[in-house]
């Protein structure tokens, strides 16, 4: 089963037809099943898992989170990774509520202690976290159970993907959360605090991913009131990477969050909105954000995300000085509605 439906999403909507699923289910909870026929069903649950959403669905419907969070109990190391990486590609899914992680109080605790038994724990874990915090109430309950201090030191692991998947479990944790943000300020890993760590993940020789989402996470934390907007780390250091981010040679989804982020940043702060002004030519480096090609529905999505994103830091650019509006309005950077508008061609 597992070797026929490997990269065939065909071939997994079939043996879901079949009843594969409780069956498989079926043996994944039997005391008597091998510890090695558990892991194996395990796999092929995951497989069926990163097919189609309506594969998601169908394994929601069969009440496999219950199922994989009872053979987390287990004492077999390689069966509780395969449970946790089955977990991760369900909760991944936008069909999946986040709720489900939280309906039983003992699973975050469990899956805090899990994380220190393999680097596959901590990739899959910290990936579901992230995926799975939406808003203050998670944050408050992954907060409570220890996660900065379980997560923290993730941050300086061998494995790069453990690192990024912490990285990001911050960044959610800090959003518009002053505790947390407030208590990672303060947070010691290997004699380095956080915001210094964070700082040395956002150097240009680092993978863009980790760029961004250090970033994110010092964004954050300075609109969360832990870091002042005036403090170097911010100036100096996160301002100019989203600007970098902004910049036509980066992917388009880079470019959205880029400025997306910086918006957010420098919305509430006069001092950041007049230094990212003059930063790079931000101002005529988002005018390309109006020339994305846009000929087909795919396109359209695209260029109206890059659009939506480009008028976001407008907006927060403009938001308090006159002079930076007029730098939009009359410079080389003003969005082409502006420069249409001044022609005379829609009503100003």
């Amino acid at each position: 089963m597992k070797n026929a439906v490997i990269g065939n999403n065909k071939q997994k909507a079939n043996l879901i037809v079949l009843g594969a699923v409780p069956r498989l289910l079926y043996l994944l909870q039997q005391e008597t099943s091998s510890t090695e026929l558990k892991t194996e069903c395990a796999v092929v649950l995951g497989s069926l898992a990163m097919g189609t959403e309506n594969n998601v669905k169908s394994l929601l419907d069969c009440h496999i989170i219950p199922a994989l969070l009872q053979g987390l109990l287990s004492l077999d190391l390689k069966f509780i990774e395969a449970c946790l990486r089955c977990l991760r590609t369900i909760f991944t899914s936008p069909v999946t509520p986040e709720e489900l992680l939280y309906t039983d109080a003992t699973v975050i605790p469990h899956l805090m202690a899990l994380l220190s038994k393999s680097r596959y724990t901590q990739e899959y874990i910290c990936q579901i976290f992230s995926h799975c915090c939406k808003g203050p109430d998670h944050q408050t309950i992954l907060f409570n159970h220890g996660a900065v201090q379980n997560i923290a030191h993730l941050l300086t692991s061998v494995s790069y993907k453990v690192r990024m998947q912490a990285l990001k479990c911050f960044s959610v944790l800090a959003f518009e959360n002053p505790q947390v943000s407030m208590t990672l300020v303060n947070v010691l890993v290997d004699g380095e605090l956080l915001p210094q760590i964070f700082v040395k993940m956002l150097q240009r020789d680092k993978p863009i991913e980790m760029q961004l989402t250090s970033a994110k996470c010092l964004t954050y934390m300075c609109r969360a009131g832990a870091i002042r907007t005036d403090d170097n780390c911010i100036v100096l250091k996160t301002l100019p990477c989203l600007v970098r981010m902004c910049s036509k040679e980066r992917l388009l989804e880079e470019r959205v969050e880029g400025a997306e982020t910086l918006a957010y940043l420098i919305e509430p702060d006069v001092e950041l909105q007049r230094i990212a002004s003059i930063t790079d030519h931000l101002i005529a480096m988002l005018a390309d954000y109006f020339k994305y090609p846009s000929s087909l529905d795919h396109d359209l999505k695209h260029a109206h995300e890059l659009r939506q994103a480009a008028f976001k830091l407008y907006a927060s650019l403009g938001a308090n000085d006159e002079d930076i509006r007029k730098k939009v309005s009359l410079g080389e950077g003003r969005p082409p509605v502006l420069t249409a508008s001044r022609q005379g061609v829609t009503p100003t």
